[in-house]
């Protein structure tokens, strides 16, 4: 069920895109061109902008061609189409989170990965959707409506990062910056056939940190997220987790894992039942480490149905305050599911919270000790293939808290670097995942076992993507 690619300029590789411009095959003007009518005749299916100004992009990329035909570009992302999640402020572009409630905002300055990929020459093409406040795993939105997959608009997109992942497959440029606390950024990628980033804790600078909560690059390539690291994987005073500044070649790709102590992930321990198919494709592609030499090893559940109860419960908590604070206007203009799901931390004890806490910190310091003997671990993403767009979960409009995040939100809670890259196909050709995490800093290493799994996995898992 894959669809066929083409040519067009705006879906071409970072790389090729720096390539043409040097060599003069095409111009940033030829390129944002061609994006741009990609989304004005793709976006009304799809659903991805929370802004567009298409003027603007035609500006910016007329500043880079003139600093590429003056040989002065800024370096390999001078001119390349990229966007950002709704949720990194950029200076005066409307600032909402992806709800109806409230007013918004218009930032007076921009998020520090929105102000590196722009000192690096990078056009923003907008700002891409997200659901309530980013806490669903779907495109669905009160305030946008429903973002949809370019594989099948039948499909969700996954989310929160959910307009990021969209772009990225429907050819929108090659770089998409998007976030993860719980998954955000692996879900729809691995909904979308994606490869995306969940880096170490403080490794991409947030200007509105949070415990869990990290920056990461979506793209259709392994070289382009690593591409794309290179200008925002740099420290930023306002973001007070950020890691100190470390020259990592993050394009050096290239890597052998003969040798490398693996774990393969199976059962984490809770959450909902995996997918046969699921199990099976990633069970495949840890058979394919082992037969390049890497010592695999079925890792035990570190997991208790505990430790995802507790992070659901405290972002409940966390969210109901939120909710709290808006008038009975904008409370009635939420999306019901959220309002239903952020109830359930009205008038929790404190005590009760802090128990919660300490249960987080308990799963942090498990996945820690669990994946420490290893140089990598593998593992699903999700436990299930993408659902109806429609709905706000995998599971539906019940309330089954976070029982679809339980291979993502323990890299969340322990500061881990984790990957996502397709694996394979249902057979009703829904994109599988496979889950690459590694030890908290080596995310490079992730990277280049990630590129080394991409061009090592067999033609059936490789996506063709769906651009027109």
């Amino acid at each position: 069920m894959k669809a066929s690619t083409t040519t067009r300029l705006g879906a071409l590789a970072a790389s090729d895109i720096a390539t043409g411009y040097r060599e003069g095959a095409f111009t940033p003007v030829d390129v944002v061109r061609d994006v741009i009518d990609a989304v004005e005749a793709r976006n009304d299916e799809l659903n991805v902008f929370a802004s567009f100004v298409p003027a603007e992009v035609v500006a910016d990329a007329e500043a880079s061609a003139a600093r590429w035909a003056g040989g002065g570009e800024l370096g390999p992302l001078d001119g390349v189409p990229v966007t950002v999640k709704e949720n990194m402020h950029r200076r005066g572009v409307a600032y909402r989170s992806g709800t109806a409630a409230g007013t918004p905002e218009f930032p007076l300055s921009d998020n520090p990965a929105v102000e590196r990929l722009l000192e690096a020459g990078a056009v923003i093409v907008g700002s891409t959707t997200m659901p309530d406040w980013g806490m669903l795993s779907s495109g669905v939105s009160s305030l946008h409506g429903i973002t949809r997959s370019p594989w099948n608009p039948a499909w969700t997109v996954g989310g929160s990062s959910g307009g990021a992942g969209a772009a990225a497959a429907a050819g929108f440029g090659p770089i998409h910056i998007g976030s993860d606390i719980g998954g955000s950024v692996r879900l729809p990628a691995t909904w979308a056939g994606l490869v995306a980033l969940k880096p170490s804790d403080g490794r991409i600078p947030h200007d509105t940190p949070y415990f869990g909560r990290s920056l990461g690059p979506l793209g259709r390539t392994v070289a382009d997220v690593a591409l794309a690291m290179t200008a925002v994987a740099r420290p930023d005073w306002r973001d007070y987790t950020a890691l100190p500044a470390e020259d990592v070649p993050w394009t050096a790709l290239d890597r052998e894992v003969r040798g490398l102590r693996i774990a393969l992930q199976l059962d984490p321990g809770a959450g909902m039942a995996v997918d046969p198919e699921v199990t099976a494709s990633v069970r495949a592609a840890a058979d394919l480490f082992a037969s390049a030499g890497a010592e695999v090893v079925e890792l035990a559940p570190a997991l208790t149905p505990e430790m995802l109860d507790a992070v659901d419960l405290f972002w409940r908590v966390r969210f109901w305050n939120t909710y709290s604070k808006l008038s009975v206007t904008d409370r009635q203009r939420v999306l019901p599911f959220i309002v239903q799901w952020c109830s359930g931390g009205a008038d929790v004890a404190g005590r009760r919270v802090l128990e919660a806490y300490d249960t987080i910190q308990s799963m942090r310091a498990e996945t820690v000790a669990a994946t420490q003997p290893f140089d990598l671990v593998l593992s699903p993403v999700s436990p299930v293939a993408a659902f109806p767009a429609e709905w706000p979960m995998p599971f539906g409009d019940g309330d089954e808290g976070m029982a679809h995040i339980a291979y993502c939100v323990p890299y969340n809670m322990s500061g881990q670097p984790a990957s996502s890259i397709n694996s394979g196909f249902t057979r009703d050709g829904r994109t599988i995942g496979l889950q690459i995490a590694g030890r908290r800093h080596d995310d490079l290493g992730v990277l280049r076992a990630t590129a080394w799994y991409e061009s090592a996995r067999p033609e059936a898992a490789r996506p063709v993507f769906p651009i027109r």
